[in-house]
């Protein structure tokens, strides 16, 4: 009973901190300008502006799904990822009361060297293959930088994105096939671990197809391939630090990497 008992205390604890981590991500989008966002987008000639709904309903729709989406990623992560091997081992440090440093202290230099890494590879290429693309969709994506803050960046992308694609998304779909094919009767085999790696990362990629398109005006396949590969490729690298280092090395790279893109796009100005 008592074992019991702390058990739920503890899952209670790492729910709150995981979640207001994530929360806090979601609410760090209320500091973008959505309206004039949504004006900037590209429509056809002699159309009118779309009506939109008072900035207070439009703030509040743009939080309440992604807050929603969240906080089930969080559930699913508390209850599944134990079973498969993941874990978030600071968070589950704090939660046990345990000290912190020692179980995110070899995470740090993972996280930072993999994503400066990706941030540095990212800005290269962009300047590659920019000059591949249509000359609108460039501008327009580059416009886009200016209405994204670095907070939204660092705190949507950081924590909730990686709360919901590694600690929500990689472990289900990990302990799908170990359900499925090995019937909980060993240890999940690497093969389900690389599968669901590349499962989350390209969901991702494929995730940023519909605002690529309204800053386009539509697809291209050189602007698919782009933004397929550039947040895919970058999935899969943290997908491999959750899986290898944990939850918050994944976190620690999706940070880093948004402070080299903020770093060239502030150099850029």
């Amino acid at each position: 009973m008592e074992n019991s008992q702390r058990t739920a205390g503890f899952r209670k604890r790492l729910f709150f901190i995981l979640w207001l981590a994530g929360i806090a991500g979601v609410l760090s989008f209320l500091l973008v300008d959505l309206s004039a966002l949504i004006a900037s987008f590209p429509r056809p000639e002699g159309t009118p502006p779309p009506e939109l709904p008072p900035p207070v309903i439009l703030k509040i729709a743009s939080v309440l799904q992604p807050a929603v989406l969240m906080t089930i990623a969080v559930v699913v992560g508390l209850f599944l990822a134990p079973k498969v091997g993941l874990h978030a081992p600071a968070a589950e440090a704090a939660a046990d009361r345990s000290p912190v440093w020692p179980a995110l202290r070899s995470q740090i230099l993972p996280g930072i060297l993999v994503g400066v890494a990706w941030g540095i590879i990212l800005v290269t290429f962009w300047a590659l293959v920019k000059r591949h693309m249509p000359a609108e969709f460039v501008s327009r994506a580059e416009d886009f930088n200016q209405f994204l803050p670095a907070a939204t960046r660092i705190f949507y992308g950081g924590f909730t994105e990686e709360i919901l694609l590694r600690w929500g998304m990689m472990t289900f779909f990990v302990w799908v096939m170990w359900l499925a094919f090995q019937r909980r009767a060993t240890p999940p085999r690497p093969l389900w671990f690389i599968i669901a790696i590349l499962l989350t990362s390209l969901l991702f990629g494929v995730g940023h197809l519909p605002i690529a398109s309204a800053l386009a005006g539509g697809l291209t396949l050189p602007t698919v391939a782009w933004v397929i590969a550039a947040n895919s490729l970058f999935g899969i690298a943290a997908g491999f630090l959750y899986w290898r280092q944990g939850l918050e090395s994944a976190i620690i790279a999706h940070i880093s990497a948004h402070i080299v893109l903020l770093t060239a796009i502030s150099l850029a100005l």
